[in-house]
């Protein structure tokens, strides 16, 4: 892709991954999720990793269907329609008022400025809550580019967390009434 198309803002709308679409998609059903979403899901819904994720996230609504709301979405990009990924809290606020962001960009779409998009919609759907009082962010220490993702929004890093399998994670924050829309 030429530089001239990368500079251009992306723009991204989330759809919903309701529970039936979330069972599909951990179960490998990828054309199930797809017509339960009502938009053409990509292979990468269904890789081992994203499996694992929208089982758990599945479960999740089974336990607290009120999360519903918060947790993961299709990614589309805006105006053509196109499913680019993935982004959503990992649930609602927790007693203390904070959110965890986690979002996942299509191998074929990535280093476009979707991810920067997601973080942003996500951020400033955050920020609009009054619940909310500090947004998270965990990113592992080698990710370059969400880390580059990340740099402008006003997070700061206040941990790590890592174990031998996973390597290191950074985690990040920021409070809610200071998000800055990079």
């Amino acid at each position: 892709m030429n530089d001239e198309l990368r500079s251009v803002p992306k723009r991204v709308r989330f759809v919903e991954l309701n529970a039936k679409a979330l069972r599909a998609l951990a179960d490998g059903d990828l054309a199930g999720a797809s017509t339960e979403a009502g938009v053409a899901l990509d292979e990468h819904f269904v890789s081992d990793r994203a499996r694992g994720i929208f089982g758990y996230r599945a479960d999740q609504l089974a336990k607290d269907p009120s999360a519903a709301p918060w947790i993961t979405r299709a990614a589309v990009s805006e105006p053509d329609g196109t499913v680019i990924g993935d982004a959503g809290f990992h649930g609602p606020p927790d007693e203390a008022g904070m959110v965890e962001v986690g979002y996942s960009v299509v191998p074929g779409y990535r280093r476009q400025g979707y991810a920067r998009a997601m973080l942003t919609a996500l951020l400033v759907r955050a920020a609009a809550e009054p619940g909310v009082r500090t947004v998270r962010a965990r990113i592992r220490s080698d990710n370059a580019a969400s880390l580059a993702t990340i740099a402008g929004f006003g997070f700061t890093r206040v941990g790590e967390q890592g174990n031998e399998r996973d390597g290191i994670a950074f985690v990040l924050e920021v409070p809610a009434d200071a998000i800055q829309a990079a």
